[in-house]
């Protein structure tokens, strides 16, 4: 164990298939084999996962590559199968990735080369690609490779996360806890580099019918990271709250009161006001995007409801942790 550099964590759940394809990626390292470990999260977990990590684990074991399997019964969430690798990793610096990416050969050469005894950690690249022209969801996910800070790739140093406490178990979606960490690092004053060469390609795994609809529970989690990091969450995330949901919102209610209590001309009007923004929200995720029809009627759909959606998690998300944030 001396001689190991990086220490991998990858979280996984109920995902064998893609997870073997990231192991295979991890196994054909540019490094040592001896001076990396494995360690995978299984926050299912499942027997398939568990005998693919084992037999993985006992054919790598030969040429002097150490891959280990937990089994995380206690918590849910990726940033909790996270803390629970990195508390189990032997080495000075923690590489993070998700079990759907594909790390380049020399990912982790590049990565360590990029964090240095001053350097908390080092975001490396995402590559993500997509069609031409992409669905909305397909386009959503390339924002990966725009991210300042994402656990699809990321080196720390383990000092570092015991500074900080590691990953916040109360993002338990794959969202904003990066952002957190990210953030936590900075306010304890370590420095965060980029490593440009550590890269990993995130294909966009198939996605079931009205996704966005369901991926609107996430921004309970905005209102926790704003709640945590105020300063740094309006100057590197959100400057102002979506304010054309808000008005979509209002403009329905009002047109749904209007006609309840007979007012035609006020719900008249506040339900074309309504059409409008929301016609106006489907033709800006439609731009460059798919038009096969099934998406068309997703998008038609989808765009009607989200602004309501959305605006609900945004508040129960502010209740909850009893913060004031639109």
């Amino acid at each position: 164990m001396a001689s190991l550099a990086v220490s991998v964590v990858v979280p996984t759940w109920q995902r064998p298939q893609l997870l073997e394809r990231c192991l295979n990626a991890l196994a054909a390292q540019t490094l040592a084999p001896e001076r990396y470990e494995i360690i995978v999260c299984d926050d299912g977990p499942d027997d398939e996962t568990r005998l693919l990590v084992h037999r993985f684990a006992n054919a790598h074991r030969p040429h002097g590559l150490t891959v280990r399997y937990l089994a995380i019964k206690a918590t849910q969430g990726p940033a909790a199968a996270r803390n629970a690798g990195w508390h189990h990793a032997h080495a000075p610096v923690i590489a993070f990735t998700d079990d759907d990416t594909i790390p380049d050969a020399r990912w982790l050469e590049a990565g360590l080369a990029a964090i240095d005894d001053d350097t908390a950690a080092a975001a490396g690249a995402i590559v993500v690609p997509i069609p031409d022209p992409p669905t909305d969801y397909e386009a959503d996910a390339s924002g990966l490779e725009r991210a300042e800070f994402a656990t699809a790739n990321a080196f720390v140093r383990r000092a570092a996360l015991h500074t900080v406490g590691g990953f916040d178990e109360r993002f338990t979606s794959a969202w904003r806890e990066d952002s957190d960490l990210q953030f936590s690092l900075m306010r304890a004053g370590g420095r965060i580099v980029r490593a440009p060469d550590a890269i990993v390609a995130h294909p966009v795994r198939p996605a079931r019918w009205g996704i966005s609809l369901t991926q609107q529970k996430k921004s309970r989690f905005e209102a926790l990271l704003y709640y945590k990091h105020r300063r740094l969450y309006k100057h590197r995330i959100a400057r102002k709250p979506p304010l054309d949901y808000y008005a979509t919102a209002i403009a329905a209610l009002v047109a749904a009161i209007g006609a309840a209590y007979g007012a035609i001309p006020i719900a008249a009007a506040s339900a074309l006001v309504w059409f409008a923004l929301t016609a106006h929200f489907f033709a800006r995720r439609i731009r460059g995007r798919s038009r096969d029809w099934r998406h068309i009627a997703e998008m038609a759909v989808t765009s009607a409801l989200i602004p309501f959606l959305s605006i609900y998690w945004r508040i129960r998300g502010a209740i909850h942790y009893r913060t004031w944030f639109l």
